[in-house]
C-alpha cells in the first residue's frame, strides 16, 4: 500500500469526478517491467491523490503471467479494496476474475487492453483507447509527405494484439492501394522489445530494397534498431510513432545526415490511466462521471510542420521518459531513477 501525500494538498481543488464517499483503489498492472508502465502507476497515484476521498492506494505487477494476472484481481479485491483499475495484459484470460469481482459488489474499471465482455454486465466501465484514430492520423501524414505512395513496415506488439489491429483498420481507411504494407499480414511482431525490434528490423531491411515509412506503435523500442540503416548504407526513412525522450533526441542527433527521417509522433498514451482512475474514483465515492470513456492520444510532434509541437529532446534526462505526459519530465525522471 502506498500512502497519498498529496490528498491534503489537493483537497481545496476537489475535482468534480471526487465525490464524499471513502474509497481505496487499486492499479492492478498485467506486466509492469518498463519505464512506461512505471511512470503510468505514478500517474495513477498522482491522480488519486486530486481527491482527498481515496484513504489509500495499492499496486501489483502480474509480471507477465496471466495466472497470477488473475490471483492478484481476485486477492486485491479479498483484500477489500473497493475500487480497482486494471490492464489487462492477459486480454479475454482475465475477464473471469474481473466479473467475479464485479459481481462481488467492487468498482473494477479494465483499460486500454481489450478484455472483453459488457459495461455493466462484466465490470463497471471499460476505458478505452482510440487507436484507431492514431491509425488514421499517422495516414493522413503519410500522404502528406508520400503523395505518390510508398512502401511501408508496420510494426506492433504481440501477435494478434487489439492495438495493432485498431491502428491498422485507421491507417487503411485513409491509404489506398498506392501504399503497399511490406511486413507479413496485419503486422511484424515485436512485442514492444527493443531486441526483437532490431532483429525484425534488421530482416525487413535485408529483403526490401526501399521502405518508404516505418509505423510502430511503440517509438522509443525503434532506436536501437535504427543504426542498422547505416550498415545497409541507407537513410533512415520517415517514421509515424508514439513518443518518446529516447526518439526525439536520436532525430535531433541524426536526421541532418538521414534526408529521409521525418517524424510524427502521437503521445504515447501514459495519461489514459488518469481516465480509468477518475471513473474508478467517480463510481466508488459517487462523484461526477467523466464525459468520456475513451481516452484520445492527441498529435504530439511533427517535424514537418512543428506542429503542434516539434520534435522535443531533453538530453540531460533519460531517454525513457514520455515528453507528452501530463507529469513532469523530471518527475519523470525521479520515478525511473528511484
Amino acid at each position: 500500500m502506498l500512502t497519498l501525500t498529496g490528498a491534503a494538498a489537493h483537497a481545496g481543488a476537489r475535482p468534480s469526478w471526487c465525490g464524499p464517499k471513502k474509497t481505496s483503489l487499486a492499479l492492478l498492472d498485467g506486466f509492469g517491467g518498463n519505464s512506461w508502465r512505471e511512470i503510468a502507476r505514478a500517474s495513477a497515484k498522482q491522480e488519486a491523490e486530486k481527491c482527498s476521498s481515496v484513504t489509500s492506494f495499492h499496486y501489483s505487477n502480474a509480471q507477465g503471467n496471466t495466472q497470477k494476472a488473475i490471483s492478484d484481481i481476485k486477492s486485491m479485491a479479498a483484500r477489500g479494496v473497493k475500487a480497482l483499475v486494471v490492464f489487462g495484459d492477459s486480454g479475454r484470460a482475465v475477464l473471469p476474475a474481473i466479473t467475479s469481482v464485479y459481481r462481488a459488489g467492487h468498482v473494477i474499471v479494465p483499460y486500454r487492453v481489450v478484455v472483453g465482455g459488457k459495461s455493466g454486465v462484466n465490470y463497471t466501465q471499460f476505458v478505452s483507447t482510440n487507436f484507431k484514430q492514431n491509425g488514421v492520423e499517422w495516414g493522413e501524414w503519410i500522404k502528406k509527405i508520400l503523395p505518390n505512395g510508398g512502401n511501408m513496415l508496420f510494426l506492433s506488439g504481440p501477435a494478434g494484439n487489439s492495438q495493432g489491429l485498431q491502428e491498422l483498420a485507421g491507417l487503411k481507411s485513409v491509404l489506398g492501394p498506392k501504399y503497399k504494407f511490406v511486413n507479413s499480414p496485419p503486422f511484424d511482431v515485436t512485442n514492444w522489445d527493443p531486441a526483437l525490434t532490431q532483429q525484425v528490423l534488421t530482416a525487413a531491411i535485408a529483403k526490401n530494397k526501399n521502405i518508404n515509412v516505418i509505423i510502430s506503435d511503440f517509438g522509443p523500442s525503434l532506436v536501437g534498431a535504427l543504426p542498422v540503416f547505416k550498415k545497409f548504407h541507407r537513410s533512415i526513412p520517415a517514421i509515424a510513432t508514439s513518443d518518446g525522450n529516447s526518439l526525439g533526441c536520436y532525430w535531433t542527433k541524426h536526421h541532418k545526415t538521414n534526408p529521409e527521417f521525418k517524424l510524427f509522433t502521437v503521445a504515447t498514451g501514459i495519461d489514459n490511466v488518469r481516465l480509468a482512475v477518475d471513473w474508478a474514483v467517480a463510481e466508488a465515492t459517487g462523484g461526477k462521471l467523466p464525459k468520456s470513456s475513451v481516452y484520445n492520444a492527441p498529435v504530439f510532434e511533427n517535424s514537418v510542420t512543428g506542429k503542434p509541437h516539434p520534435v522535443e529532446c531533453r538530453p540531460h534526462l533519460p531517454g525513457d521518459i514520455y515528453l507528452s505526459a501530463e507529469m513532469p519530465a523530471a518527475e519523470q525522471a525521479k520515478v525511473i531513477n528511484h
